[in-house]
């Protein structure tokens, strides 16, 4: 529609929003885009393949994945959290990308809760305590103890400066009175390989990678982070069941749905439950499984109250650690 006069701003945004409005109504009427801040192979991927093809057979139209990686998920981030709020670009995110970001890095070109509505929590995935099979230790308790009793500390192993292994070990350093000397690796892999072979003293990995040195009998298990043990390694206790309730031990890692602030609610709530039961499908179960991951679904009104609960803990748990990315 072409006028001879230019609307003024106010007036121009209200018909924006109207025409969304009404687009909202017969949503999906193309395919969906679900934007990836990672790179192609890894586990959010290859999840939000999985969860594309599922949300397709419900929305009646193809949802395709789009990878946009680069500066832990800023990019992608960036993109999906600017794009048109009209349901076709939704962001695949991580607790990384959604939540810490904002604590690790001075200045991002995208805020999580001003350009981003959060649609529904995809899945969570609890981590473990890992120590070699070779060691003493048994218990979070013998640990704590064992650092304390050591001239030298020890060291612990992550995947980069930020991460939640990262993060947990100085939380433990400060909170247990211990000296603890952060080895940061390129993933995960190497770190495991190290603590393994004896090189770590100990760290947190994922189910996914430490379940095969652990049934090899090189890596043993001690606690699991979160409320409830873990299907995969249901022997394995939790640090609250340990003696060791502290928030910072129960948060988990989770992989999610957002879209535009500005996206219609009806086309919100389209989204949510297409992925709430693409979830539930035997196809997403086994995929979970396969990678350690635990299927939530929860709607928007539950994710927002997760995230909120969730924010101070992941604050407090990246000023206790000093990290700082740029």
């Amino acid at each position: 529609m072409n006028l001879p006069f230019a609307l003024p701003r106010a007036v121009a945004a209200l018909l924006g929003l109207l025409a969304l409005a009404a687009g909202a109504q017969d949503f999906p009427r193309k395919p969906i885009t679900l934007v990836v801040p990672y790179a192609a192979g890894g586990g959010t991927d290859v999840v939000a393949r999985s969860l594309a093809e599922q949300m397709s057979r419900h929305l009646g139209q193809p949802v395709v994945v789009d990878n946009k990686p680069g500066a832990s998920g800023i990019l992608g981030t960036a993109f999906a959290a600017k794009a048109a709020p009209d349901g076709y670009t939704v962001l695949v995110g991580l607790t990384q990308s959604l939540l810490t970001n904002q604590f690790l890095y001075a200045k991002l070109p995208y805020d999580p809760q001003r350009d981003l509505a959060l649609v529904t929590q995809v899945a969570s995935a609890p981590l473990v305590l890992l120590v070699p099979a070779a060691s003493a230790i048994h218990s979070v308790a013998d640990l704590q103890r064992s650092l304390r009793g050591s001239a030298n500390g020890g060291n612990c192993g992550s995947w980069g400066a930020g991460s939640y292994p990262h993060l947990a070990c100085a939380y433990m350093a400060s909170t247990w009175k211990v000296e603890l000397a952060h080895v940061a690796y390129k993933g995960e892999a190497p770190m495991l390989q190290d603590l393994a072979g004896g090189s770590l003293s100990f760290t947190i990995g994922s189910v996914v990678s430490a379940k095969p040195y652990i049934d090899a009998g090189r890596l043993r298990a001690i606690a699991v982070a979160g409320d409830t043990r873990i299907g995969a390694l249901a022997e394995v206790p939790t640090f609250k069941e340990s003696g060791f309730p502290d928030p910072e031990y129960r948060v988990l890692g989770w992989l999610a749905l957002a879209v535009p602030q500005a996206t219609p609610r009806p086309v919100v709530e389209r989204l949510q439950e297409a992925a709430q039961q693409a979830v539930k499908s035997p196809e997403l179960v086994k995929r979970f499984e396969a990678l350690g991951m635990q299927g939530m679904g929860t709607n928007a009104q539950q994710f927002r109250a997760n995230y909120a609960s969730d924010w101070p803990v992941w604050e407090r748990l990246v000023k206790t650690s000093g990290a700082k990315l740029d």
